[in-house]
């Protein structure tokens, strides 16, 4: 994100009940599955010591109650997956599928995502960003706090590797358009292999969103995006 842009959360905490076990799972696991980040920008070795074995690193940036993630995660066990949610609920269900599960590939943290990006992670750190159905703020007035917005491309393109990818989803056909704008053909960090939208590839999972979008006759628009440049650049 440009250094002179005003920092607009795209995200507002509501206060959210809470089921006991989602409660319970957030007040004793949290601190076992939060990933040690700070305000000074971790490098991917310093990530990964976090995930024994895994030699790939995504983060997922609002995943909901967890269970596309938890659906990769079990595919792929190689890979490190960095969930960041505010929401309680979620991070609390979460918790408690990875604990019932015994998965150890996945690991979380409660914070604005844009400052994870720009704050918390050093350049060239990721192999991956997956972005699935984010709140796409239909108020116009609220556009300002859409997570894909001007500035977007510099924020994630920063944190990612040569090559690497962002897979972007939404129901909203409005939101879709305007996240094709905001990248852009001549986009300087990233190009986008279908043109526009792709086909959804047979690797990502349903979310619990996206069911009830397709049950009220929702279309699905997806984007994939792949970071500029070589490793050897």
């Amino acid at each position: 994100m440009q250094k002179d842009a005003p920092h607009i959360r795209s995200f507002v905490i509501r206060q959210t009940r809470m089921s006991d076990y989602q409660r319970r799972s957030f007040d004793t696991l949290y601190a076992d599955y939060a990933v040690p980040l700070s305000r000074e920008e971790s490098t991917r070795e310093e990530i990964l010591a976090a995930f024994p074995g895994c030699d790939s690193l995504v983060v997922e940036i609002g995943f909901g109650m967890g269970e596309a993630t938890i659906e990769l995660a079990e595919r792929l066990p190689q890979t490190a997956f960095l969930g960041i949610e505010v929401h309680k609920p979620g991070v609390g269900k979460l918790l408690g599928e990875l604990e019932s599960r015994s998965l150890s590939n996945v690991r979380v943290i409660r914070e604005d995502a844009m400052v994870v990006l720009e704050q918390m992670i050093a350049p060239a750190v990721l192999d991956g960003v997956h972005v699935f159905f984010p709140d796409p703020w239909p108020k116009k007035r609220h556009h300002k706090r859409r997570l894909v917005r001007p500035g977007f491309t510099a924020m994630v393109g920063r944190a990612l590797r040569p090559g690497a990818y962002v897979y972007l989803t939404t129901d909203v056909r409005e939101y879709a358009e305007h996240m094709l704008d905001v990248i852009g053909p001549d986009d300087e960090f990233f190009e986008n292999p279908s043109g526009g939208f792709c086909k959804p590839l047979p690797w990502r999972p349903r979310t619990a969103f996206e069911r009830k979008g397709l049950a009220r006759s929702h279309e699905i628009f997806e984007i994939f995006l792949r970071r500029r440049g070589s490793e050897t650049d």
